[in-house]
């Protein structure tokens, strides 16, 4: 009897374990169905300018929605559900709807496993995207960590470095702009193109007083018409989450950015989803901006395209095209 139950269980257990690697499996070629479809299904452009030897679309996918990392202010619950919902087979499906809506480049930093999953998105899936990537080591005398970090990514793929706005804000506020230099060229004598980051406005006023040999800017820009903006009263720091703005004086970075001939990235252009799409990306468009980096979620891309194309066909200008 016990011989018997014993054949029964095991009978019982190796069914359910081949129905259960059967729906894995079939989950599995159904999501690499979805991404085909994704790639193929439209073929969508947007125009795109020239970064060093680049060729970038003046949309790109921002990073913060496929790290999870959102900038929610003090609605805590949204990391939990950002990373919930973006999977990794839905980041790489939004990668693939990007790709198909005319978006080659994503701009993010590297926090573990980042790198790990694009490579994978890029081999197994044969995506495209290109990537620049902000090293977060430590930008110190001596360079040894930050330098690794660079030779990390390049072999890993990446196309463009540029210094992490972060690191850019305190170098100028402790006045090492001798650091930033040596950040810019590390990557340049490595070959690839080498942008600079910053939220504060500084940033870029003393990388251009002090002729760092930068290719890009990659510096925050959106207005402040917005419940949330900061008022005229305010002590503002320029990166901070609260009230929640990340771009201390727009028209003073309007002033700056058109006397620069280099390529300019604006990002938290909607000031981390506080401003619509259409109100932002004519904004920046209109004021300078060469490229707009937005955070975009699968469902959103489509529309955000067809926004960005608008704007850039219809809007003039007030500062020629660097890119």
């Amino acid at each position: 009897m016990s011989s018997e139950l014993n054949r029964r269980r095991f009978i019982k257990k190796s069914l359910l374990t081949s129905a259960s690697g059967a729906a894995l499996f079939a989950q599995g070629r159904a999501a690499h169905s979805a991404l085909r479809e994704s790639r193929s299904a439209v073929q969508a452009t947007l125009p795109q300018g020239q970064i060093g030897d680049l060729r970038v679309s003046r949309l790109l996918l921002g990073g913060n929605l496929l790290t999870h990392y959102t900038h929610s202010r003090d609605l805590k619950y949204v990391y939990n559900l950002t990373a919930h919902y973006n999977t990794e087979e839905k980041i790489f499906e939004t990668m693939a709807l990007a790709e198909a809506h005319g978006v080659n480049t994503l701009s993010i930093h590297n926090p573990p496993g980042i790198v790990d999953m694009l490579k994978k998105y890029r081999r197994r899936e044969g995506g495209k995207m290109q990537w620049i990537i902000c090293p977060t080591a430590p930008v110190e005398p001596g360079m040894k960590a930050y330098t690794d970090d660079v030779k990390a990514l390049l072999d890993e793929g990446t196309d463009a470095i540029y210094l992490w706005g972060v690191h850019g804000d305190r170098l100028i506020a402790e006045g090492k702009i001798d650091l930033i230099r040596q950040a810019v060229e590390i990557a340049k004598d490595l070959g690839v193109p080498s942008g600079v980051g910053g939220h504060d406005l500084r940033v870029v006023i003393e990388c251009e007083k002090h002729d760092i040999p930068a290719d890009f800017y990659i510096k925050t820009f959106h207005h402040h018409n917005y419940p949330s903006a900061p008022k005229p009263h305010e002590v503002v720091n320029p990166y901070s989450e609260v009230p929640g703005y990340w771009c201390k004086d727009p028209q003073r970075t309007i002033e700056v950015m058109k006397n620069v001939t280099k390529p300019w990235i604006a990002f938290k252009v909607m000031a981390a989803g506080a401003i619509p799409p259409q109100d932002a990306f004519k904004y920046v468009i209109q004021n300078g901006a060469d490229h707009v980096l937005a955070g975009m979620f699968d469902f959103e891309i489509a529309e955000d395209v067809q926004i960005a194309n608008k704007v850039l066909a219809e809007t003039k200008r007030t500062r020629p095209w660097r890119s």
